[in-house]
């Protein structure tokens, strides 16, 4: 397989609420750059993306799916997504690990809660941001009040670059402001013919055309001042501005498409390509103490850990991300967090399910390797020269908890090493054995969360668990003062035993009187840690 330089490689992941059309819009791309000769539906369960067998019962993405394309000798590293907050561990991991965010918006519906959800964690990372505004070809379409809903939420940054000549069932044209053509599409989607912006249009699409030069421009002094000498930039210049733009979270593109009848996706490809920055142009990864990690391609190897996936008859396979230097098959690294040399006996590009053996990744690519003892999400794979580690990604704590048990009591032991395994996989999934309580206690972002752990465990791992409601720690405390004597006679046939014990108890504040009403001895007082004080 072809290995790219570092830059040449872009890698983007697809975002968007439910139903926004991400997985067949990963599809279309792979198709349109002729890497699958037949496109697959969600509907008929054959997409590459969602390829396990909860997806095909749901019909729709659980796991974040990496894949990858090539397009006008570029290549693009894509991470289809789930659009469902329950899963927002695999959301999370994917927006670290990508340079741009492409966020799938439904001409239906506009900005929904799954989009503000998704876009807050884009927004935290200060990812550059794509909106694609998708299903124009839906009889309910309303690219107007998508417009609006979007121009609400990001205000001027909401850069126009197409609008739609037509929308719904008609849907087959798209005015591009950069280039100043029409793409007219074929009924049945896929290479569009390039026409003069009708007579009808033409004062509309000059308008915003000049609303977009004006966008490119103020975000560069050099091009402000082509702009006030020439009255315009050229499509370079603006490229250019829109990239510097784009990498300040000041600018972000809005695209028109049909991805279902393959319509826009090419040309948005075409942007990616020429205008979504790489690796090495963006900011460098955070260290855990504060400093940047190196990444150059001349630098020393460094991979980041981003993703785990547990297959039962595959054992661990690990997704990384190359960010300093470069790896080949056989190279030694050391994990930074157990201290350990893994070798990296084999390299993929993952397609799916589909394993694509590789010699060699540069800075930048994205990557899968098998079998790593002991390296988990979140760890750093570095040469031995390197000193510094990738700040972890800090996933969100748990929403909802329940206490969980096996059907058959001798499958106690599996469930906990199992429960392990999917912690692995989606560390938003917690395990805990509460001694307290006596019980197995699952943590997890939601009631579908719950759920697909318990489909996990039943059809993959063969274990039949019940939830129950887990017990209340009920514990006593002292609401009011009381007193108690005791005394303790023992005759033996000598001098006996004798001895009597006093107990006074109250509840203590801070700056209460000392205990008094008592002949204390040896008045020595020691410091309880909750606070209390033991007066001997």
């Amino acid at each position: 397989m072809k290995v790219f330089d570092a830059k040449h490689i872009k890698n983007i992941v697809l975002l968007g609420a439910a139903k926004s059309g991400k997985t067949t819009l990963a599809e279309t791309m792979l198709y349109e750059a002729g890497l699958i000769n037949r496109r697959g539906t969600v509907e008929n369960q054959n997409t590459v993306s969602d390829y396990h067998e909860v997806e095909h019962e749901r019909g729709n993405s659980v796991y974040a799916t990496t894949m990858h394309t090539e397009w006008r000798d570029y290549k693009i590293n894509i991470i289809d997504t789930p659009g469902l907050d329950d899963f927002i561990g695999e959301i999370i991991s994917s927006i670290r690990v990508a340079d741009t965010c492409v966020l799938l918006i439904n001409a239906q519906h506009g900005i929904e809660v799954g989009t503000e959800l998704i876009w807050n964690y884009a927004d935290r990372y200060q990812k550059p941001v794509i909106l694609a505004i998708n299903q124009l070809d839906h009889p309910k379409s309303n690219f107007d009040a998508t417009l609006d809903s979007i121009k609400n939420r990001f205000g001027s940054a909401a850069t126009l670059m197409q609008y739609p000549v037509n929308q719904g069932d008609n849907f087959n044209s798209i005015i591009d402001l950069l280039k100043m053509t029409m793409y007219k599409f074929p009924p049945n989607g896929g290479k569009p013919e390039k026409l003069p912006i009708p007579d009808d249009q033409k004062e509309k699409a000059e308008a915003l055309h000049n609303e977009l030069v004006e966008k490119a421009a103020e975000n560069d002094e050099t091009l402000m001042e082509l702009y006030f000498e020439k009255g315009s930039l050229d499509e370079d210049e603006m490229r250019q501005g829109l990239k510097i733009g784009m990498m300040n979270h000041e600018v972000f593109p809005i695209f028109c498409m049909s991805a279902k009848n393959n319509m826009g996706s090419g040309r948005m490809m075409g942007f990616i390509d020429n205008v979504a920055p790489t690796s090495v142009e963006m900011k460098p990864e955070p260290s855990e103490n504060g400093e940047v990690m190196p990444h150059g391609a001349n630098d020393p190897t460094s991979l980041f850990i981003f993703k785990t996936l547990v297959e039962p008859n595959l054992g661990k396979m690990s997704f990384f991300k190359v960010i300093s230097g470069s790896i080949e098959v056989g190279t030694e690294l050391v994990n930074h967090q157990t201290g350990q040399s893994e070798r990296l006996n084999q390299l993929f590009i993952m397609d799916g399910k589909n394993r694509n053996p590789v010699e060699k990744l540069v800075v930048g690519d994205i990557g899968a390797t098998l079998k790593l003892k002991s390296t988990e999400t979140n760890h750093t794979l570095k040469d031995k020269s390197v000193s510094l580690a990738v700040k972890p990604i800090q996933f969100p704590g748990p929403r909802i908890r329940t206490a969980i048990v096996a059907e058959n009591k001798q499958d106690d032991e599996k469930l906990g090493e199992v429960l392990k395994k999917i912690h692995q996989e989606d560390p938003t999934v917690e395990v805990d054995y509460s001694r307290e309580l006596k019980q197995l206690i699952l943590s997890c972002q939601g009631e579908l969360h719950l759920a697909m752990v318990k489909w996990a465990l039943e059809n993959t791992y063969g274990l039949h668990i019940d939830f129950v409601t887990p017990r209340i720690p009920y514990r006593e405390t002292i609401r009011r003062a009381a007193e108690a004597s005791y005394r303790h006679k023992k005759q033996s046939g000598g001098a006996g035993q004798f001895g009597e014990v006093y107990l006074k108890i109250e509840p203590f504040h801070e700056g209460m009187d000392e205990p008094t009403g008592f002949n204390i001895r040896n008045k020595d007082e020691t410091d309880l840690p909750w606070g209390g004080k033991l007066v001997f």
